[in-house]
Parts: structure tokens; C-alpha cells; sequence
């Protein structure tokens, strides 16, 4: 079986779905009655959508949240949920969630590592991890790991790590990840925590792909009505030519986004669609399988679809394993995937 180092699978597959594609048109014909979901970060943005849209579906979905008071309210009159409390910053939590889990779920068929922060000023939880790189990745990557024995029941399980465009800002920094003794730049804490979800994707794949989990990353698109960067300082936005002077989107700009149903078509694509049995460990968009940015593609922020294709970092096979040994290492498990 072959898996994504190093970009080989990065081939888009032409799947009949564009940017404009919504949850409903790529959920069409796909049944998921007896299957068991968990989607972090479910009950708000393209999180909530992907619940609606596999609840709806038939799956029983189950939505860890850190404000439970939130997710009640936002997922009221959604069948087939269960709402239980995770902090992906804080790992008794995350172990205490898994464990219930565990003790009442036999099997796990789609892991959606959906919940992330952005832009946020520099914190950093009680390890004294950046909170982008704890959230975003070191979070799920634990999740993952204790919830492995149920991956595995699932005979098919397919794990989604919803990354980004933004991975483009940065590396992985496997020399300072947690801004030790370099000036914090949030955008470049940002890009390094999404390059993680690729390679954490990559990786997940190559080991779990013999006791049938793949694994899949991908960026959702640019998406009006998220809050996603609801903290991030509006002189980041206007640098990238996206707001005015007053610190509202352009209007122009605003019309070329992606509502939140067509920013988790890609998200329930990855999850369910039967043209990626057998592949796995690809970055993903607008609902097929991305190209792979070798510098051929331009971008402008102010053109949301120039922002596409995966750089070769962020599917690199050493930085895949190394990632994987150091994300062991700070979380303080092993997590063979095998």
C-alpha cells in the first residue's frame, strides 16, 4: 500500500467537486448509520456544519467541547450527538475524555481533529507549550493516541486533521518550537502548528495504514462567518490587503469566500468519500486531493482561490518522523500506530 511521503500521492484525483461545492453535495448517496464520529471543535464555524451534515447522515457524533454551555446552545435540535467536555489544552482532560470513550464505544470509524486557534498573542499552557502548537497539534495528536485501540476496531477507520493554507507561513521549527529563544511571531506559531497537521497526517498513514486507519489533512478554504480569528490583531488582516483602514473586509474580498457549508464540504469529503479507499496521508482542498506548490503556483491573500497546493516540507517523510518521535517526547507517550 502506498502512502504520502514526500508529496508521492499529491495528485488531485478530479473528484467532480470545486470550491463552491457544499456539505450536502459531497454527502449525496453516502449512508452512515452504525458509524461512530468524534469532531473536536464541533459546535462552532465549519465544525458545527460537518456535525449537522454526518449526524444528519446517520453517524452518532460525539463533540468534545471546552465550553459546554456554547456547544449545547449552538447544537440544539441536532439528533445523534453527544456533547462531552475536552480541553485540548489541558492533557488530564483529553485522557479523561478518551477514557470514557473508550469505556462506552467498542470502535471509532472517523476521527475529525477539527478544533484550532489562530493568531493568538504569545501563551502558553502548563508545560509551557505555545498555545498553537498545543492546541492545534500536540492536543489532537494525544487525542489520537488514546483513542488508537478504537481506531483500530473500525476496520476502515479514517483519521482528518483539518489544516490549512496557512501552513504556507512556516516550517515546522524542530530547533525552537515553543519560541524559547526567539522572538514570538504568531503567524509564524500558526504555520508551524498546520505544518504539524500535515505531517502528523503523513505519518498516521504510513504506521496505521496496516491495521487499516488512514489518516488525511487539509485546508478548508478561506470561510466567511468562522470565528476562528476572532482574537488575532486587525493590522494582520489588513497587512495581507483583506480590510480596510477601518478594519472591515472588503467587499470584493467578502464575495470570494466560502460560506461555512461549503468550507466543511471538505472536511465531510476527506471523512466519506469512497475515491480515497486505499490512499492516504494526502493534504487536501475544495474536496479532492491538492497539488504539490514547488513554487509554481501564486498566491495573494486578496484572491482566496490562489491559496491552494502543499509545499514539500509539509509532506516531507524525515520531518514526518521526526515530528512524530518529538511530539512523543512532549507529550510524555508512546504512540507506535501500529
Amino acid at each position: 500500500m502506498k502512502d504520502n511521503y514526500n508529496g508521492a500521492l499529491q495528485h488531485p484525483l478530479r473528484s467532480g467537486f470545486n470550491a463552491t461545492s457544499t456539505v450536502h453535495d459531497v454527502i449525496k448517496g453516502i449512508n452512515l448509520s452504525g458509524k461512530t464520529v468524534i469532531v473536536t471543535g464541533g459546535y462552532a464555524g465549519i465544525g458545527l456544519e460537518t456535525v449537522k451534515t454526518l449526524a444528519a447522515a446517520g453517524a452518532k457524533v460525539v463533540v468534545p467541547a471546552r465550553d459546554i454551555k456554547k456547544a449545547i446552545s449552538n447544537l440544539e435540535g441536532v439528533n445523534n450527538i453527544t456533547i462531552e467536555a475536552m480541553d485540548l489544552m489541558d492533557p488530564a482532560s483529553i485522557n479523561a475524555f478518551a477514557e470514557k470513550f473508550l469505556a462506552t464505544h467498542d470502535k471509532l470509524e472517523i476521527l475529525i481533529n477539527n478544533a484550532g486557534i489562530m493568531w493568538v498573542p504569545l501563551q502558553r499552557d502548563q508545560r509551557g507549550y505555545e498555545s498553537q502548537l498545543a492546541t492545534n497539534h500536540l492536543g489532537h495528536f494525544q487525542l489520537t493516541a488514546k483513542l488508537w485501540p478504537a481506531l483500530k476496531k473500525a476496520n476502515g477507520a479514517r483519521v482528518v486533521n483539518v489544516s490549512s493554507f496557512g501552513h504556507q507561513m512556516a516550517p515546522f521549527n524542530f530547533d525552537d518550537p515553543n519560541f524559547t529563544n526567539r522572538e514570538y511571531e504568531t503567524l509564524q506559531g500558526y504555520g508551524q502548528s498546520k505544518t504539524a497537521n500535515n505531517l502528523f497526517a503523513v505519518e498516521l498513514d504510513h504506521r496505521g495504514k496496516t491495521s487499516g486507519v488512514r489518516a488525511f489533512s487539509l485546508h478548508p478554504g478561506s470561510v466567511l462567518g468562522t470565528d476562528l480569528g476572532r482574537v488575532a490583531p486587525m493590522a494582520l488582516f489588513q497587512q495581507m490587503g483583506t480590510h480596510d483602514e477601518n478594519g472591515d473586509i472588503y467587499p470584493e474580498v467578502a464575495a470570494k469566500l466560502k460560506n461555512t457549508d461549503q468550507g466543511a464540504a471538505t472536511s465531510v469529503w476527506v471523512a466519506t468519500s469512497p475515491l480515497l479507499n486505499g490512499i492516504g496521508g494526502v493534504y487536501c482542498e475544495d474536496a479532492d486531493v491538492a497539488e504539490l506548490d514547488e513554487g509554481n503556483i501564486v498566491h495573494n491573500y486578496d484572491e482566496p482561490s490562489s491559496l491552494r497546493g502543499v509545499k514539500p516540507y509539509a509532506v516531507d517523510a524525515e520531518s514526518a518522523r521526526k515530528l512524530w518521535a518529538l511530539s512523543e517526547e512532549m507529550i510524555s507517550l508512546s504512540f507506535p500506530a501500529n
